[in-house]
């Protein structure tokens, strides 16, 4: 590619909503930790090392019967609450939290992937900022 010589048109996004393919076989429900497995397909949150967390799913989409990519999950990154396994406290607070399921995190590192950013914690769960 050369640099540019004239205005260009540069496509954006609001860094906020993503649509990814979603990996064959997996079923993802609304408001679930959404995370990218090795191949880079959506999947529901679970305790593995090597995922990435996209963030949280905006509607339930069904792909058990179909093949890697067949549908797309609707995400949004931010920070979002989801169920404390029961380790993180306030002192938690700029760590990451850890994947347990597509509802829950730890600060337990081994044999996890990361969620994202602890921002505070409450009686109801752990905000986790995502992206």
């Amino acid at each position: 590619m050369t640099a540019l010589t004239t205005d260009r048109a540069t496509p954006a996004r609001d860094g906020e909503r993503y649509s990814h393919p979603v990996a064959a076989t997996a079923k993802i429900y609304a408001g679930s930790l959404v995370v990218l497995n090795a191949t880079g397909y959506a999947a529901p949150g679970s305790t593995a090392t090597g995922l990435i967390a996209a963030g949280r799913a905006e509607a339930q989409v069904d792909n058990s019967a179909g093949a890697d990519g067949a549908l797309s999950v609707e995400v949004s990154t931010g920070v979002f609450r989801f169920v404390n396994e029961g380790d993180i406290t306030r002192a938690h607070i700029g760590d990451s939290a850890y994947i347990t399921d597509d509802q829950t995190v730890t600060a337990v590192t081994t044999g996890r992937s990361v969620a994202g950013t602890i921002t505070d914690v409450d009686a109801s769960g752990v905000w986790v900022k995502i992206g």
